[in-house]
């Protein structure tokens, strides 16, 4: 059974950079696609980005291209989210999740099976 825990999350002022962490247990990681979703207080869960289960390719929201990167490092079970020029939209509780696909094709909650507890990101003007 895989378990995510998620990392790396805190507080920065706006135009900085952060890096979250997600940590997946189980042998059969790199056989997957992991994705990163976020929500703030009172909204939906958004699709933030996607990665397959080689590293390529990938797909991001509109609102992060240009600022976030999506990686994984199958040899350490671990997906990264680099987040760059911080805004104070930007701030949420990120989670990563399991997809149920192996490319990274699918922007929707219901496409992944497994989520983390998230971690929180707050970005101060």
């Amino acid at each position: 059974q895989v378990q995510l825990v998620e990392s790396g999350g805190g507080l920065v002022q706006a135009g900085g950079s952060l890096r979250l962490s997600c940590a997946a247990s189980g042998r059969t990681f790199g056989t997957y696609a992991m994705g990163w979703f976020r929500q703030a207080p009172g909204k939906e869960r958004e699709f933030v980005a996607t990665i397959s289960w080689s590293g390529s390719p990938t797909y991001y929201a509109d609102f992060v291209k240009g600022r976030f990167t999506i990686s994984r490092d199958n040899a350490k079970n671990t997906v990264f989210l680099q987040m760059n020029s911080l805004k104070p939209e930007d701030t949420a509780v990120y989670y990563c999740a399991k997809s149920r696909l192996k490319v990274a094709v699918s922007s929707q909650t219901a496409d992944y099976e497994l989520w983390g507890q998230g971690t929180q990101v707050t970005v101060s003007s």
